[in-house]
């Protein structure tokens, strides 16, 4: 038996979309039978189907990128959807994965300083704050370990998983949840302070933003397409924006989950929702300043100090202005290679993609200057710069150091 191109690709999403779906409560079912009423739409037409971009094999870059040096991190993410990211804090490079593993490296040779084999289910972090270190666990837990030494300090329980990456905030680490809530823990031994709570539709994507701290308010993005914040040191709700509104007739089509980072410019949060646009709102009361629906990601948002650049769902980067949400240039070379968020810095955007490729984009039109690959595995972490060289992290543990001469 034999089957199209076309039709390969749909089985392979209905394979992949189980596990990035959550169904939540008695609802679920419901949920689900609308989810296959949905995903039979994928099969109505078979002449759809959306490859990745092929590079091609003769690519004269105009940038020339030198490997600095490359290792293995334990394993990585062993393919799953986590938020585990390189760090780079205290003149070093840490990075963790889904066994427990934990390292401190140094950025000029990746040699290792210290590791620690903890064995907790990280999912998200390294956060570095001083000589303090955050993890998030799929167990539901927030551990904080010595910055200097590799050693635990502190454990907290919390109500479940810790898919988004902690945010470090004064005395306090705030944390959210997969099940809705955002939590404040003390930074020094991770007592609760405060915890509140939002609604989280019966179906929706697997993932969550990162929470944002603007001065003295906690910000983050629901599923239910609403942007909320509370204050800072006691979690009293202060606001709430309605910032994308669900449409469609199947549960799949109204997904609107807010899971890309939120990012503040100015006084202004920007926000991308999963598949009905991004927008903008003011910082002090939520209204909403401008949206722009033709823009969707869960990937994430970047920014310098005039533009947005953004990583799509279909893995092709924009440059928005911040001040009206207008779109000036588009990168569409690398349509659906499952694009990381974009890295900026001194005029380029850096992103990895899913067959191990890292590439870098003129910051002034979009333009392909270089790529390099790294390896075989998919690379889903942001990558991290610091002092112009580029650190990546691919889903196998593969982590290499990147400078453009």
């Amino acid at each position: 038996m034999s089957f199209s191109s076309s039709l390969r690709g749909r089985l392979r999403l209905l394979i992949l979309l189980p596990p990035l779906l959550l169904l939540n409560g008695c609802t679920g079912l419901d949920a689900l039978s609308n989810l296959t009423s949905g995903l039979g739409d994928l099969f109505a037409d078979d002449d759809t189907a959306d490859p990745p971009a092929v590079l091609p094999e003769e690519f004269k870059g105009e940038v020339q990128l030198e490997l600095v040096w490359k290792d293995v991190a334990g394993k990585g993410t062993d393919q799953k959807y986590l938020k585990l990211q390189p760090a780079v804090a205290n003149g070093r490079l840490y990075v963790a994965d889904i066994k427990g593993l934990l390292q401190a490296r140094q950025l000029n040779d990746g040699d290792v300083v210290w590791e620690n084999n903890t064995e907790f289910p990280f999912a998200s972090g390294p956060v570095v704050n001083g000589d303090l270190l955050i993890m998030g666990t799929s167990h539901g837990e927030v551990v904080g370990f010595d910055a200097h030494s590799g050693k635990m300090r502190w454990m907290r329980e919390v109500s479940s998983e810790v898919l988004a990456t902690p945010v470090v905030a004064g005395d306090k680490v705030i944390v959210r949840t997969t099940d809705g809530k955002v939590i404040a823990v003390r930074l020094q031994d991770g007592g609760i302070v405060w915890s509140a709570e939002h609604n989280v539709p019966a179906l929706s994507i697997r993932g969550a933003g990162a929470p944002l701290v603007v001065d003295d308010k906690v910000v983050a993005g629901a599923a239910n397409g609403k942007l909320m914040a509370w204050q800072l040191s006691d979690g009293k709700a202060l606001w709430e924006s309605t910032v994308v509104i669900p449409s469609g007739r199947s549960e799949v089509e109204r997904l609107v989950d807010l899971d890309a980072d939120p990012i503040e410019a100015r006084n202004t949060i920007f926000i991308c929702s999963y598949q009905n646009g991004s927008a903008a709102v003011t910082e002090s009361d939520g209204e909403v300043l401008w949206r722009n629906e033709s823009i969707s990601s869960h990937t994430g948002i970047s920014a310098d100090w005039r533009y947005l650049y953004i990583t799509d769902s279909h893995s092709e980067v924009w440059q928005v202005d911040q001040r009206t949400g207008a779109s000036l240039w588009s990168q569409k070379e690398l349509h659906n290679r499952q694009l990381t968020a974009v890295t900026v810095y001194g005029g380029y955007a850096v992103a990895g993609d899913f067959e191990g490729y890292v590439h870098w984009l003129s910051l002034s039109d979009g333009r392909l200057l270089a790529r390099i690959k790294i390896g075989k595995a998919a690379i889903a972490a942001k990558p991290v710069e610091a002092d112009g060289v580029v650190y990546v992290f691919a889903k196998d543990g593969g982590i290499a150091a990147i400078r453009a001469k």
